[in-house]
């Protein structure tokens, strides 16, 4: 570089008739040069960082630069550029991500151990709500536990969701999920599910649906006082009868009913039937109806105050008091078993 700085030099100092003598000169002797390269007369001349490095920089300030190359292309020059950006920007970058604790990683693999459906983006929350301060992000979670991730879902319809986004505070969803039992009796069980925390607010279990049992389950829900402005449910039979369409009119609650063929309208009850499959029906075979109401209560109990959900920032449906600050390395964990030990309930130890 210090003798094409030299060269440019001696080259300001010639007069304007000698610099057009010069650069005549030069390109009849580049004419036979290249004429020997293209006929394959003499090798093609390998070029040096030197070389590199200054049409790289002629290429950023001089107009013509491509029409004067003939030794490389102009992408090569360009990937020249490139390439001496990522080597500048990689002595930039001191370090990169810091390095998780032997301890926290210790932490991340007992949650996983004790609660082996857990995505790591629920194992990210269930830290957060420990308040552990140094909880690494989900995508450094998965790189220490096994896990299947799906696939993300497609856009939905603008109108429905502008309506559920701007009425969530008062819209409940409910939906039926079959269960197959120990014995291969098929049982029914209705969910119901508001919008606004994602709070399980009621469930049963029958082995007939009716509709005048449905309306009853309803009320149950409501005994408090609390219901929703809409209650959103497909077509089915037992939802489209005329007690339950008359029970809804009479206690003033709109009822809006899916398009069929169309159950993504209702997804956040449908995400519930699928996460209670998934997390319970999957791992324990109920025995009986009985069986079955007492998991399902235990499981609800855990949904609703211990399991932490994406939409309401790594928070539970039923928020609790959230507990100091420490460092995973600082932290003892006592753990509380639901389910027999398939979910577990972390607290700090006294």
């Amino acid at each position: 570089m210090l003798r094409f700085f030299f060269d440019f030099c001696k080259l300001c100092l010639l007069s304007k008739r000698q610099k057009e003598l010069e650069i005549l000169a030069l390109r009849s002797q580049l004419a036979f040069f290249k004429k020997d390269i293209l006929l394959h007369n003499i090798p093609k001349p390998r070029v040096d960082d030197r070389f590199r490095r200054l049409w790289v920089f002629l290429s950023k300030h001089f107009d013509e630069w491509q029409s004067a190359l003939i030794l490389v292309n102009p992408d090569t020059v360009l990937g020249w550029h490139r390439r001496a950006f990522k080597r500048y920007w990689r002595r930039k970058s001191v370090g990169g991500r810091p390095r998780i604790s032997q301890a926290t990683i210790a932490l991340v693999k007992r949650i996983h151990r004790d609660n082996p459906t857990l995505s790591p983006e629920k194992i990210h929350e269930r830290l957060v709500a420990l308040a552990i301060t140094d909880t690494p992000a989900p995508n450094t979670i998965a790189r220490y536990i096994r896990c299947k991730r799906a696939p993300a879902s497609e856009k939905q319809g603008q109108a429905w969701q502008s309506f559920l986004k701007n009425h969530a505070k008062g819209i409940w969803a409910m939906d039926f999920a079959v269960v197959p039992t120990l014995m291969f009796k098929s049982l029914y069980v209705l969910f119901i599910i508001s919008h606004d925390r994602r709070k399980i607010e009621h469930f049963a279990v029958t082995e007939y649906p009716t509709a005048q049992w449905t309306v009853q389950q309803m009320r149950n829900a409501m005994y408090d006082g609390d219901q929703p402005e809409y209650l959103i449910h497909d077509n089915g039979q037992p939802f489209k009868a005329y007690p339950v369409q008359q029970f809804l009119f009479d206690a003033n609650i709109k009822s809006k009913s899916i398009t069929p063929h169309c159950p993504w309208q209702n997804g956040i009850c449908e995400r519930l039937v699928g996460t209670v499959r998934r997390e319970l029906f999957d791992n324990v075979v109920p025995i009986n109806q009985r069986h079955l109401e007492r998991m399902l209560k235990e499981y609800a109990g855990y949904y609703n105050n211990v399991r932490t959900h994406q939409f309401l920032d790594g928070q539970s449906p039923i928020q609790s008091e959230l507990p100091s600050k420490t460092a995973a390395k600082d932290t003892t964990l006592s753990a509380t078993p639901i389910l027999g030990g398939l979910y577990h309930k972390y607290d700090e130890a006294a």
